[in-house]
């Protein structure tokens, strides 16, 4: 089953550096963050060198179960797996915008941003959220983080607390109207001539990993691609024994494997084991 292992493997096997020329170039997007997306959905999907339409579509559609929308999250959700979130940053240490959606250890079908046909594409109630953040400079791809949400964000309620404080701190707001909304707030007719309405967005920002985790990695400026991958113990663990035995069978000087211990997002002072798997090309 396609996952986050495989798709490491298959992205070492098959790197794409000059992201740019290779999907720009055959006009199957229009901008670079299109690409990083492509790139990403061919990754786990293993079709980079699938050059006929129709079977490519096909194989997304037995591995993906959905496939979004630039305003509605995830972006890409595997068949009884994981859900994605692609982010494409142009400095290698940018804050990730999140804009309406808040950072999310597990995506589940209460979240209400996700849309219908995101809650019916197949049985799920949680999904482990995946942040996929691409560095992409000029043509090029320089980094490439795979981050489980679980050891980058803290538990929804987190968030969740302060979103419903500022909603209902909107509703106490005196001789406004209302009205139904997904955002924050919208208030309608709030001047005499009831002709101003205001909408209240979230414009949520999560630090880069590079500054989250500098810990356990620190970026290196000398080399031409660098892919970092962090995820709990736990989950490392919860993949089959053959998709873990077959991506350690690749480790060379390039290719690492090592056990980390990370803050726990929900709370710093305890410690949480976890996996750093990173893939380097000089």
């Amino acid at each position: 089953m396609p996952n986050i292992l495989t798709a490491l493997k298959y992205i070492i096997n098959n790197p794409v550096i000059e992201i740019k020329e290779k999907y720009l170039g055959k006009n199957r997007v229009n901008n670079i963050g299109d690409a990083l997306e492509l790139y990403i959905q061919d990754s786990f999907a293993e079709t980079n060198d699938i050059e006929d339409e129709m079977e490519r579509i096909k194989k997304y559609a037995s591995v993906f179960s959905y496939i979004g929308n630039p305003n509605n999250p995830p972006d890409l959700m595997i068949r009884a797996g994981d859900a994605l979130e692609i982010k494409k940053i142009e400095s290698a240490g940018s804050a990730i915008a999140l804009n309406s959606s808040y950072p999310k250890d597990k995506l589940t079908k209460k979240n209400p941003l996700i849309t219908k046909h995101c809650i019916e594409c197949e049985k799920w109630d949680k999904k482990d959220m995946l942040y996929v953040i691409g560095h992409v400079n000029s043509s090029k791809l320089h980094t490439l983080w795979f981050v489980y949400g679980d050891c980058y964000a803290a538990n929804n309620d987190t968030y969740e607390k302060v979103r419903n404080t500022i909603i209902e701190g909107i509703k106490k707001i005196p001789n406004v109207d209302l009205a139904e909304t997904n955002e924050l707030g919208r208030i309608n007719k709030i001047d005499p001539l009831g002709i101003t309405n205001l909408r209240v967005r979230g414009m949520w920002h999560i630090d880069n990993p590079k500054k989250v985790f500098s810990s356990i990695y620190t970026i290196d400026k000398t080399l031409e691609f660098q892919l970092i991958c962090i995820m709990l113990l736990g989950k490392y663990n919860s993949f089959s024994n053959e998709d873990r035995k077959l991506l350690e069978s690749m480790v060379n000087e390039n290719f690492k494997i090592e056990d980390k211990e990370i803050r726990n997002p929900n709370n710093p002072a305890n410690l949480l084991k976890a996996k750093l798997i990173t893939y380097k090309i000089k």
